[in-house]
């Protein structure tokens, strides 16, 4: 799999392409990634979104409506992208595919589940692959994502970071901002989080 990014508007929010075998998917297309994803993808099968803050889905209808593709997200995070809840000016659209905790997903030549880690946004999650995860706004290298917005639950991030700290293998990590990091390396910050959230 063939992964390419770039960060976008003043929030340098990563907008990832994915491509395997002559198919392209969209992770997180932010405020600006229109023409970026344009020029890159040659068939495009879906939108993901890690959730539904407007930095990371701005462009989510226009990709739409230029390939006539679904947009995925988390069921509990859906009502984001209809009701610009920061007042960003973001385009409003209707998610095609609600996605429920773990379900194994398989669109064309791509295999990936939704893990939902709450807090940041209710409906937060890692995109997983069987090559790497998209942790979207929930782990950073070395960092977390902030609890102070709206919708934010410090005691929903609590119980996500225990899980994650849980988990007993080892991917690259490719976040929503930021550079590169792997699952083992920020376990060693939860402890840390724990105490400070």
């Amino acid at each position: 799999m063939d992964i390419k990014y770039k960060p976008f508007s003043e929030y340098m929010t990563n907008c990832y392409i994915l491509s395997k075998d002559g198919e392209d998917l969209i992770i997180d297309p932010g405020k600006g990634a229109f023409e970026w994803v344009v020029k890159n993808v040659k068939n495009p099968l879906a939108i993901l979104n890690t959730h539904g803050h407007f930095d990371h889905v701005w462009s989510d209808k226009e990709l739409k409506e230029r390939f006539d593709i679904p947009i995925f997200i988390h069921k509990k995070d859906a009502f984001f992208l209809q009701t610009d809840q920061f007042f960003s000016g973001m385009p409003k659209v209707k998610a095609d595919i609600l996605v429920n905790s773990e379900d194994i997903i398989k669109l064309g030549n791509f295999e990936f589940r939704f893990l939902h880690f709450p807090g940041h946004t209710p409906g937060c999650c890692v995109i997983e692959f069987s090559e790497a995860w998209f942790s979207g706004d929930f782990i950073f290298k070395g960092s977390i994502g902030r609890v102070d917005f709206p919708y934010s639950d410090p005691d929903a991030m609590r119980e996500s970071l225990k899980r994650f700290k849980m988990i007993t293998y080892d991917k690259r990590v490719y976040p929503g901002h930021g550079d590169f990091t792997t699952i083992k390396n920020e376990q060693r910050n939860v402890d840390y989080w724990l105490r400070v959230i």
